[in-house]
């Protein structure tokens, strides 16, 4: 018995992509360079990101390396097929902000023979799965784990530590808010920061 890839009209075979990490990992340029491929390779190509992101630019995909590319600054994942039309590949930056449809949003894009590239960070400031990325990561044909280096021992960086004083899981900001740190230092600044608000 012979298995169809793809029940898709056109024959296209899609997929999902996901590419996850910490802050200042390069998630976002690496979204960029294969969503850049994709057009040389004269792909139809259209990019969301969350509304709510404008740190660098309101119409822009940015990266912290400044590399950017044009994107459509959406409120909901549900508006995604719908303003998707007729693309090839479909960029996906800064997942985790998104409702927790996305990855039906993106199986269904799959589905339909399209290449889902989506970017994200995997956990949030406090070290837990964030938002949408968990189902999204279970449902992805790739996934792509991207590491920072940890600013206080030169090691891979995984954890987004937030080294400011907000306590809400939302908030955008840069090296002024956020930096990059290994398992241990982690752990290690998070006890610091639990021994000095005991006191």
């Amino acid at each position: 018995m012979q298995f169809q890839e793809n029940s898709h009209p056109t024959g296209r075979v899609g997929r999902i992509e996901v590419i996850v990490g910490s802050m200042f990992s390069g998630k976002t340029e690496e979204l960029i360079r294969r969503l850049r491929r994709a057009k040389y390779a004269h792909q139809r190509i259209e990019i969301f990101k969350p509304q709510i992101d404008t740190r660098y630019s309101d119409q822009n995909v940015v990266s912290h390396d400044s590399n950017s590319i044009m994107a459509t600054p959406i409120s909901s994942s549900s508006s995604i097929p719908l303003l998707a039309g007729v693309a090839d590949v479909v960029g996906i930056d800064e997942a985790q902000f998104f409702d927790m449809d996305l990855a039906d949003v993106c199986n269904k894009l799959a589905n339909n023979g399209i290449r889902v590239i989506a970017a994200g960070l995997d956990m949030d400031f406090r070290g837990n799965p964030f938002g949408p990325i968990p189902q999204l990561m279970a449902v992805a044909d790739q996934v792509t784990k991207v590491h920072a280096i940890c600013v206080r021992c030169g090691d891979l960086a995984q954890f987004s530590h937030r080294t400011s004083e907000a306590d809400r899981l939302v908030l955008l900001g840069e090296a002024d808010a956020y930096e990059p740190l290994c398992r241990r230092c982690y752990n290690k600044a998070v006890r610091e920061e639990y021994k000095n608000t005991t006191y």
